[in-house]
C-alpha cells in the first residue's frame, strides 16, 4: 500500500508560484500538493489549494513534507524550527534543468530554480535559495540561509557568509584561492550592483562599484 503523502509550498506569493511547478514536477502526481499562508485571503491559487498552517497540520496524511519559498533570511529561519518541532519533514526542490558539477554539496531546504547553475567544488549551507538564471562558480563557500535573487552571478573563489540576500542581476566578482571575495553575515548587495571587494557583515551595498549606503 503506497503512503499517503502531502506536499507543500510555505509562502503563496510570487516566488511561492513559481516553485510549485517545479514541486509538481518534481513528485510526479505523487501526492497532496497545497500552499501555506497565514496571511492570504485566497483559498485556490493556480488550481492549488491555499491552507493555513494550522489546517495544512491537521491533514490526515502519513508524512508530510514543506519547502520554504520565502526570500527573507529570518522569515525563513523561523519557519525551519518551527516545521520540526512539528515534526514536519523538509523538502529541497530542484528544477529539471539545473547544472550541478564536481564535488557539490548542497543543504537540506534548497530550492534551485530553473536554468541555475553550480559548478565545481561548491559548498552550500542549509536553505539556500537559488532563482532563475544563478549561477555559482568553482570553489566558493556559501553559508545557510542565503537569497539569491534572479541572475546573481557568483564568479569563483567567493565566501558568502548566513543570511546574506543578493539582488537581481548583481555580479560578484572573481576572488583567488588566497583571497577570496567575502561577503559577511547579514550583508545585502542591492540589485545590478558589482561587488569587487569584500563586504562587511550587516551592511547595505549597491553600485558599480558596489558601496555602502
Amino acid at each position: 500500500m503506497s503512503v499517503k503523502t502531502a506536499y507543500a509550498i510555505y509562502g503563496a506569493s510570487g516566488l511561492g508560484k513559481e516553485v510549485m511547478p517545479l514541486l509538481r514536477e518534481q513528485i510526479n502526481d505523487k501526492g497532496y500538493l497545497c500552499f501555506i499562508d497565514d496571511n492570504s485571503s485566497i483559498k485556490l491559487l493556480n488550481g492549488v489549494d491555499v491552507l493555513t498552517y494550522t489546517d495544512f497540520l491537521q491533514l490526515e496524511y502519513e508524512k508530510k513534507f514543506v519547502s520554504i519559498a520565502i526570500a527573507d533570511s529570518t522569515a525563513r529561519e523561523t519557519l525551519v524550527h518551527r516545521l520540526k518541532d512539528d515534526g514536519i519533514s523538509i523538502l529541497t526542490v530542484k528544477a529539471k534543468n539545473v547544472v550541478i558539477l564536481d564535488d557539490v554539496s548542497v543543504g537540506q531546504g534548497a530550492i534551485l530554480c530553473a536554468f541555475t547553475t553550480i559548478t565545481s567544488n561548491i559548498k552550500i549551507g542549509k536553505f539556500f535559495h537559488a532563482n532563475l538564471y544563478s549561477y555559482v562558480a568553482h570553489d566558493c563557500n556559501i553559508g545557510d540561509y542565503v537569497t539569491f535573487a534572479p541572475g546573481v552571478k557568483c564568479n569563483g573563489n567567493v565566501i558568502i557568509e548566513d543570511n546574506v540576500y543578493i539582488g537581481s542581476g548583481a555580479i560578484i566578482k572573481q576572488g583567488t584561492a588566497n583571497k577570496p571575495i567575502i561577503i559577511g553575515k547579514n550583508a545585502i548587495i542591492g540589485a545590478g550592483s558589482f561587488v569587487t571587494k569584500n563586504v562587511e557583515k550587516n551592511t547595505t551595498v549597491f553600485g558599480n562599484p558596489a558601496k555602502i549606503l
